[in-house]
């Protein structure tokens, strides 16, 4: 009757651990978008008329040329061999609403958004051509390796469901080893 009671024990802790590990694994859909190619534009937010840097990092995942599009610009390519390139948005854009930007390499795409501000021109300047300023790559920065899961922060809801459940699992067969105990002294 002992290996019955183990038995049931560990189900039950293992029944409590499986329903706790899908919020784990639960995220903000932003990772369907990984590529073997790092890419950005900048600023996400332009106005009509402005210029958007469009930056890649090739990463050994992109040996090829790149094709960039979207609605509010002409396609644009990166030969292979360079980094960066810049569009110049349309100037009937309009504004406040949201376009997608595809990057294309090696038959890999990858997406981002751009938002249409208020406004003409470079989206930080007046809008005359001289104001326009040369392609500023921003600082690669490394990556924010072995922080783990912590990065996001605890959510309390799920520290919390996630004991409520182990420590449900752990009543409940505390309960159960000790009705089948004394039901076995009778």
């Amino acid at each position: 009757m002992r290996a019955i009671r183990v038995a049931s024990a560990a189900l039950l802790g293992l029944t409590a651990l499986t329903f706790t590990a899908p919020s784990a694994f639960a995220g903000d859909g932003d990772d369907h978008n990984i590529t073997p190619f790092g890419f950005s534009v900048q600023p996400s937010t332009i106005t009509a008329g402005g210029r958007l840097s469009l930056l890649l990092k090739r990463d050994g995942g992109c040996n090829g040329t790149v094709r960039i599009s979207s609605g509010v610009f002409d396609t644009v390519t990166i030969p292979s061999g360079r980094s960066s390139a810049t569009a110049t948005i349309d100037r009937d854009a309009r504004q406040g609403a949201v376009h997608e930007v595809t990057f294309v390499c090696d038959g890999v795409s990858g997406h981002t958004n751009i938002t249409i501000g208020t406004g003409t021109g470079t989206g930080t300047g007046t809008g005359r051509s001289d104001d326009l300023s040369p392609l500023q790559v921003p600082v690669q920065q490394g990556v924010r390796a072995g922080v783990g899961g912590s990065v996001g922060g605890f959510d309390v809801k799920e520290i919390g469901l996630g004991a409520a459940l182990v420590g449900g699992s752990v009543g409940v067969a505390w309960y159960m080893s000790r009705r089948c105990g004394a039901s076995d002294d009778a």
